[in-house]
């Protein structure tokens, strides 16, 4: 669900940046846990980015899945999964395949990057504002929204606590995603 909603979160209208921020956390921390996973499986750099490529063409299937319901091409934005998968596995392969290396340096730059990435992806759509209000997404009751919300806080850019958040968030999921290995090994072993 995460994967197909991923490029959504412009069309919550009164909350768009606010989800931005959310989705670029749960994109990259699922995107590190499954990469470095299969990197380490494997022990080969680049696998890494195979897992992205596929995560981007389950990403086409749900695009194509909107479009087939009358919605316009323009309906969800497809995350930038690759570059930074790319990174990771460039960490990896730098590094003489250091484990821990990828987990603590890889794992900080998909969290890094995947934000920066998905808001240069937005520049593709035609006019994000015109799609969202032509097509809105449900907001939040009235009960639920904030009174006075502080205005100015991290510069008011989602790209920049996106990134943070994802780069302190991505390194522990990393770490998860490596021990898994060891949990499937002890699991095959039994």
């Amino acid at each position: 669900l995460l994967t197909i909603n991923a490029g959504d979160y412009i069309f919550y209208t009164d909350w768009a940046w606010t989800s931005f921020v959310v989705f670029s956390i749960s994109q990259s921390t699922m995107l590190v846990v499954g990469a470095i996973y299969y990197m380490l499986f494997t022990g080969v750099p680049g696998t890494a980015t195979y897992y992205a490529t596929i995560m981007t063409i389950y990403t086409w299937v749900a695009k194509g899945a909107w479009s087939a319901l009358g919605y316009p091409y323009d309906f969800v934005a497809i995350p930038v999964w690759i570059p930074s998968a790319m990174l990771l596995d460039l960490t990896y392969w730098a590094t003489r395949r250091n484990k821990h290396a990828a987990i603590l340096i890889g794992g900080t730059l998909v969290g890094l990057s995947l934000p920066m990435f998905n808001m240069i992806n937005l520049l593709t759509i035609r006019d994000p504002l015109e799609m969202a209000f032509k097509y809105p997404r449900p907001t939040l009751p009235p009960y639920m929204t904030p009174i006075e919300p502080q205005v100015g806080k991290f510069y008011n850019s989602p790209v920049a606590l996106g990134a943070g958040a994802g780069a302190v968030l991505s390194v522990p999921i990393a770490a998860l995603g490596a021990k898994l290995n060891t949990w499937t090994y002890r699991w095959m072993a039994a």
